[in-house]
Parts: structure tokens; C-alpha cells; sequence
């Protein structure tokens, strides 16, 4: 039987996380997934939309999913593998070449990404829908109403 892990920060959970999973887990028969801590993501310079909790709570709940574990620092990986008797590391291949160095625990590979789809661009979407950014809309709706109401078509 084989053991897959991979690591990510799954916030606003996307196709492409689901398609990563989906990829990792039909590389063998048991899939582990490492979910990034708030108090981690802090350390990366990231900041999660959804805390931990949440986040772990829906990567447990994808099918495919055997395992959920907290991720704590970026070297904890190599004794998460040892520890867990994994058979495979996998990461998208946006991050390939920055694990090599776990090839002589176990097999490293690195999944094509989902075209088209990321996290970082779903994050600057919610940004520029802020709470400032849809009180000007509605002002400027108001506005709008306020003409065509007051303006005669005939």
C-alpha cells in the first residue's frame, strides 16, 4: 500500500485544490494532507481568509482524503515522511525543484496545476470587494436610481 502527503495552505478552497487532491490520491492507496496553521501561514507572511480550522475541516471532508494533520514548519516534513512511512511526496509543480532534497527519503513528485485557477487571484478579487469597495457601489447605485427615477423618458 501506498503512503502520498502533501502540504498546502487550502484557503478558499478551489478546483484546483480539489484537482490536486484528486491527482495526489490516485498515485496510491492512502492520502495524507498537511494543512498550514495560522500560526505557520504567520511565519510564511501569508494570512488565510478561513482559520485552521475551517480549512482542515474541509480538505477531511474531500473524498479521497485518509488523513488530516496540522502543518508547523517548513522542516517537518521530512519527519512527518519518516514518521508516517510515506511512499510519496507530492506538491503542484509550482514549487518544483524546492523539495528535491526529500528524494532520499521517498519519491518526490510535483502535480501540473489546474489551469486558469489560484488562490492568489481568487484573494485579490475578495480584496477589491471590500466592505469600502461595495459601499461606493451602492452609493453609486443610489445615485443611478435617484436620475432614472427623477428622468422623464418620454
Amino acid at each position: 500500500m501506498k503512503t502520498i502527503i502533501t502540504y498546502g495552505t487550502f484557503d478558499l478552497f478551489h478546483i484546483g485544490h480539489l484537482r490536486l487532491l484528486e491527482r495526489a490520491k490516485a498515485l496510491g492507496e492512502s492520502l495524507i494532507v498537511c494543512v498550514s496553521t495560522d500560526e505557520f501561514n504567520a511565519i510564511k507572511g501569508k494570512r488565510s481568509f478561513m482559520p485552521y480550522e475551517h480549512r482542515a475541516a474541509i480538505v477531511a471532508a474531500i473524498r479521497g482524503v485518509d488523513k488530516v494533520l496540522p502543518e508547523h514548519s517548513w522542516d517537518q516534513k521530512l519527519n512527518d515522511i519518516k514518521s508516517l512511512e510515506v511512499d510519496i511526496f507530492c506538491m503542484g509543480d509550482d514549487w518544483k525543484g524546492k523539495f528535491d532534497h526529500l528524494k532520499d527519503a521517498c519519491q518526490v513528485v510535483y502535480l501540473p496545476r489546474t489551469e486558469g485557477i489560484d488562490s492568489t487571484s481568487l484573494r485579490s478579487l475578495a480584496r477589491a470587494f471590500d466592505y469600502d469597495g461595495l459601499s461606493r457601489l451602492k452609493e453609486a447605485r443610489d445615485i443611478v436610481d435617484q436620475l432614472l427615477t427623477n428622468f422623464d423618458f418620454r
